[in-house]
């Protein structure tokens, strides 16, 4: 199995021969916090039990999330305001946020313009929407999409090798998961793509030595349009 804890490891290994490397949820979390004014109202879309959220000491009293799965709302860790939705039908009245942030939500989307329009719509003109998504061009993501034909067996597969829950797993459609999609997307929605980083992780079949070095091979070799994580900031235009 291969834990959380463990990936981690693996990660500083990587940074300590990668030294300017950053990882994909670092700098998703600093642009965030760029984005962030005291007076913004933020929302948090595929909440879940926590994340991102916890780190930003931004006023809970701004922050609302939303996420599809009920237990996972009642088992957050902070007192957040929070409704039971999806991404492409958002419950909240036109302009009504500064800032967006989804993590690992747009791997999932089986109709990904219905959530993008739905974003634009509750942003106020020049509001931001940041996201952490694998790239879809990545082999791993291209083995995924063959491991989804599996149903839910593939669920219970994530789970043993990641010590996951199988009900925390999702089935996967990388629709908005590469530049020309999103930039499709975005503008298709009133969005405009400003920012897009492709960062390497080698981590993610790191289950011994020999496969973090075959992995760390892999993904230096890799060109920077196939790199295995997005992280991207989506501005709405203004009027």
């Amino acid at each position: 199995m291969l834990s959380l804890d463990k990936q981690n490891e693996w990660r500083e290994r990587y940074r300590i021969m990668h030294p300017d490397w950053q990882p994909a949820t670092e700098l998703y979390a600093n642009l965030v916090r760029q984005q962030l004014t005291p007076a913004a109202r933020v929302l948090d879309i595929g909440c879940g039990r926590g994340g991102l959220v916890e780190q930003l000491n931004h006023p809970l009293a701004q922050v609302v999330g939303i996420d599809p799965d009920w237990q996972s709302l009642r088992e957050h860790r902070l007192n957040l305001t929070s409704a039971v939705a999806f991404s492409d039908d958002l419950p909240f009245a036109p302009e009504s946020f500064d800032v967006a942030f989804a993590s690992w939500v747009l791997e999932h989307l089986a109709r990904p313009f219905l959530t993008f329009q739905s974003v634009a719509r509750v942003l106020k003109p020049g509001g931001v929407f940041v996201f952490i998504t694998p790239n879809g061009r990545h082999p791993l993501a291209l083995l995924n999409q063959t491991m989804g034909k599996l149903g839910a067996l593939q669920g219970k597969i994530v789970a043993g090798l990641y010590g996951r829950s199988a009900d925390d797993t999702f089935a996967t459609h990388y629709r908005a998961n590469s530049q020309a999609a999103l930039e499709k997307l975005a503008a298709q929605s009133g969005l405009h793509l400003a920012q897009l980083h492709t960062i390497p992780d080698p981590t993610y079949l790191a289950f011994n030595r020999p496969l973090f070095r075959l992995m760390t091979l892999v993904e230096d070799a890799l060109p920077a349009s196939r790199k295995i994580h997005l992280v991207g900031v989506l501005v709405k235009r203004e009027k």
